[in-house]
């Protein structure tokens, strides 16, 4: 048993507990009420958050407990339940929000989206690993794609496109193994001509497309003639695409999503409406100054001007009470928590447990970007929490679960 807590890295623990505390003090600074009858009233938005942290200290018991091995030979069990989990909803599930994410039961919700980034994380690890694969074969990457974005196409009509986002951390896996950049580079080409199309129109991104193309032409013409055509081809796909972005933008998106999207890249002011929160969050986070006003003491949290300030954007009381300072310690102690998560991923034995801890540290890090860059109103609203920080017990659950289980496999790497 001693052996067994001497092979645990404690300093990745230790860093999960440091977060969790620092997120509920903010969670209690933004949910403190009159009526409050102290630290561990569950009537409190609070209270609730700590039964659900002593409920977690359970789970990370029990995740420590189980074999390291059950969790690759029952990932793909872990994967079809949890996709069953998710098609459930379309029948069963509770609408929140306006998105029908949640399993209701009685007082308490369940959130299954939040632990089939776990299952898809594991069914990745065992299909890469299980048949030791080469990823540069288009074959195998249409497999891992498709067991990576499955989930993520049954989440995108819930509707809960924060969610399905949080997928694309995935490449980080998926690029540690070998897949080739350029998936990420068409990516960013097409996400860079969908907001150039909805900044300058169509026929300026297609005159910009064809300059860049003769420009490479012309610096690399002395190659052979079927690198004209492909350069042609690319240009023709992208002028597409670009043709296509209004319809998308106007039909695919809901009008909630376009509004986020055009206050973002400043195509329409609005500090009362859909913008308000953003607009809010980013006074509460300037008015904290280096310092901060203090805990408890931050006049927009105390004023509620901030809907919903202890979820998704709960990082604007850490900037309104903990200040400039406050604000880079828990950065900091993130991005410590992603390199730590690397280091142990890269001295696994397994690749099982080597590309699960990638999908891991990508998960945390797209959430822990996403959801700042969304309070600070880089990035347009789509509801994705802060790990550890924001309210939620499926959230807490899932992101607990999702980083013990890698945890587990590292205190066995050497027997694994």
């Amino acid at each position: 048993m001693n052996k067994e807590l001497a092979s645990i890295d404690w300093l990745t623990v230790v860093l999960f507990f440091v977060l969790v505390a620092f997120g509920w003090m903010n969670i209690y600074s933004a949910s403190l009420s009159e009526s409050a009858q102290g630290f561990f009233d569950v009537d409190q938005v609070y209270g609730k958050q700590g039964l659900w942290i002593l409920l977690s200290v359970v789970l990370i018991i029990l995740i420590l407990s189980i074999e390291a091995k059950f969790y690759e030979r029952f990932a793909s069990i872990i994967y079809l339940t949890s996709l069953l989990s998710l098609l459930g909803l379309f029948v069963f599930g509770k609408t929140i929000s306006g998105a029908t994410s949640w399993y209701s039961f009685g007082s308490f919700s369940l959130q299954p989206s939040e632990f089939a980034k776990t299952a898809a994380a594991l069914a990745l690890a065992k299909y890469l690993s299980d048949i030791q694969i080469n990823i540069k074969t288009f074959k195998h990457q249409v497999t891992a794609f498709l067991i990576v974005f499955l989930p993520a196409l049954i989440i995108i009509p819930q509707p809960d496109p924060g969610s399905a986002l949080v997928y694309v951390a995935f490449f980080f896996p998926l690029y540690r193994e070998g897949i080739s950049a350029g998936y990420l580079l068409v990516g960013l080409s097409f996400i860079t001509l969908f907001v150039a199309t909805l900044l300058y129109g169509t026929i300026w991104v297609s005159i910009g497309v064809v300059a860049i193309a003769l420009a490479i032409l012309f610096f690399n013409r002395k190659k052979r003639r079927k690198h004209y055509l492909r350069y042609l081809f690319v240009s023709l796909v992208a002028i597409v695409f670009s043709f296509s972005v209004n319809y998308i933008f106007n039909n695919v998106f809901e009008q909630r999503h376009r509004d986020r999207f055009n206050i973002v890249l400043g195509r329409q002011v609005d500090t009362k409406g859909i913008g308000y929160n953003t607009h809010q969050s980013e006074i509460a986070i300037g008015s904290g100054g280096w310092t901060g006003k203090g805990w408890t003491q931050g006049t927009q949290t105390k004023g509620n001007f901030v809907p919903e300030q202890h979820t998704d954007y709960i990082f604007s009381t850490v900037g309104e009470e903990w200040g400039f300072l406050g604000s880079a310690l828990a950065i900091l102690l993130f991005l410590f928590l992603f390199m730590r998560l690397i280091f142990l991923a890269e001295r696994q034995k397994s690749q099982f447990s080597r590309i699960y801890g990638y999908s891991v540290a990508g998960i945390l890090f797209v959430h822990f970007l996403v959801n700042i860059g969304m309070v600070v109103g880089i990035f347009p609203t789509v509801g994705i929490p802060l790990p550890f920080f924001s309210y939620g017990g499926s959230g807490l659950w899932g992101f607990t679960i999702l980083l013990f289980i890698f945890v587990k496999l590292d205190a066995d790497r050497m027997a694994y």
